[in-house]
């Protein structure tokens, strides 16, 4: 079936206290893709946002980052009281001031904990056990604050980066309400993402998830998993993950997460990596697994290079992992991000799994129509964007693409002049045969680089664009039906 969908993470919805939340600036979000005839709000990882505030470096895979919780939807529900006043307003409402919305939320956070959590015992004690991981990463997200906030393999106490049990008693106890605390908001997250979810599904929207392939340095799943990870025995990773230069850098990307032992994982019918997406089919009713490529081979650089260059392919799990994931997950929808260095092991993979993979039309007009990003080169088993977080804008694209490019993207979807360029590139987009396709709201909102979501290989500045108040309108939301309706995607 042929559908539509926009890519909007939740922390870009014009909500109020200077980030996007789960409350009512979302469900209306939900409301204009229905009315478009939208079928599928794709998003970022929404777990607790890492290093340089990246969703791809999250403390933990299944938690829920507590500053997408709506405070206005718990004041609605009488479990928090404040004034309008005490939320923390931007200066810049187009862009995320993280420190600022942190303290502000947090402080906010704990007194709804001080308000509510003991009327709540009964449903807390549910989610408990429901959800056996939180204790964990509760107990992790505590002390990581009591010792400063410092990598937890840096943390001063051994028995607690090695979790011992008297380590593990020892703090469970010291931190006690801290670690309820910490609960207290996995709760909330889930409790409003739930309803979210529910009215999306309602109303034909699916959630489409986004799943990095590795997990941060610092976090939970690291602390509690170190025998299938490549850690030595101070917890330090021995080789990071990265990838060999290429069109977004000529040092490569060097992302530092710490690699897989897949024979461990082998060994143990990757039970971790199970739990894993079933806890993503919690959350989603599809995904795309980040990083494709990294399971048929991937990319492995000795921790503490400086950079990329010297990093070596490895082998990976290949069909294995996946004959596992389909006997335990049978027909959950993923999508393969398999952008990158495509070998014949990747192509074999991807055709054994038969998961759609993705194609990218700004990368598409580099003079060479054999590129498989050209648009007469698309499949129907495919995902196609215009571009995808780590991409310019199509408005920025074209205000410093080559004239060779430019001049080549004009003559293939027919537009004369750069304002003309994303409705051109959304149509021909929409007019294609893949399944399914997917536009970043910053381009159906023809935004230029300054509202580009992240610049691969840098840190600071990036994941903090927020979209204007007022911008779903009804004018935006017929044109798309329309659209819709004439490429046989509503």
């Amino acid at each position: 079936m042929r559908s539509s969908g926009v890519l909007m993470h939740i922390t870009s919805l014009p909500s109020p206290g200077g980030i996007g939340t789960l409350g009512q600036e979302a469900y209306e979000f939900a409301d204009f893709l229905q009315a478009s005839g939208f079928r599928i709000w794709q998003m970022l990882p929404v777990g607790p946002t890492g290093y340089g505030e990246s969703p791809y470096q999250s403390s933990s895979v299944f938690a829920g980052n507590p500053l997408m919780i709506s405070c206005r939807s718990l004041r609605e529900e009488n479990l928090l009281t404040y004034e309008d006043e005490e939320e923390f307003t931007p200066d810049d409402p187009e862009k995320i001031d993280y420190e600022a919305v942190r303290k502000n939320k947090l402080m906010l956070l704990r007194r709804c904990y001080e308000e509510s959590a003991g009327k709540m015992s009964h449903q807390l004690d549910l989610f408990h056990a429901e959800n056996p991981w939180v204790v964990d990463y509760a107990l992790f997200t505590a002390v990581k604050e009591y010792f400063g906030n410092v990598m937890f393999s840096a943390w001063p106490d051994r028995g607690i980066i090695r979790r011992t049990p008297e380590s593990i008693r020892k703090y469970s106890e010291l931190l006690k309400d801290e670690i309820s605390f910490h609960v207290f908001c996995q709760f909330l997250f889930r409790r409003q993402w739930r309803s979210l979810k529910e009215y999306c599904n309602e109303r034909g929207i699916l959630f489409f998830g986004d799943m990095p392939i590795y997990v941060a340095e610092d976090s939970v799943d690291a602390w509690t998993n170190p025998d299938i990870f490549q850690l030595d025995r101070n917890m330090i990773p021995k080789r990071v993950a990265g990838v060999p230069p290429d069109y977004f850098s000529e040092d490569g990307q060097l992302w530092g997460n710490p690699l897989y032992r897949w024979h461990r994982l082998r060994f143990r019918h990757y039970d971790w990596w199970v739990r894993r997406m079933k806890g993503m089919a919690e959350l989603y009713d599809m995904i795309r697994i980040d990083h494709f490529i990294g399971f048929a081979n991937y990319f492995s650089v000795k921790h503490g290079s400086p950079n990329a260059r010297d990093g070596k392919w490895v082998i990976g799990p290949g069909k294995k992992l996946f004959k596992t994931l389909n006997k335990e997950m049978p027909g959950f929808r993923i999508v393969a991000e398999d952008l990158g260095c495509v070998n014949q092991r990747v192509e074999k993979l991807l055709r054994w799994c038969n998961y759609p993979g993705m194609k990218v039309m700004l990368f598409g007009f580099d003079g060479d129509e054999t590129n498989q990003h050209f648009p007469k080169n698309y499949g129907k088993n495919s995902v196609a964007y215009t571009g995808t977080h780590d991409n310019d804008t199509i408005m920025g694209w074209v205000g410093s693409a080559s004239e060779k490019a430019l001049a080549m993207a004009m003559k293939t979807l027919g537009f004369k002049t750069k304002d003309e360029a994303p409705d051109a590139f959304i149509r021909s987009l929409f007019q294609l045969p893949c399944d399914t396709v997917i536009v970043p709201m910053q381009d159906i909102l023809h935004l230029d680089n300054n509202s580009r979501m992240n610049y691969p290989g840098s840190i600071g500045g990036n994941w903090g664009w927020r979209m204007k108040p007022g911008s779903l309108t009804l004018e935006l939301s017929m044109k798309y039906n329309q659209l819709n309706a004439e490429t046989n995607r509503r």
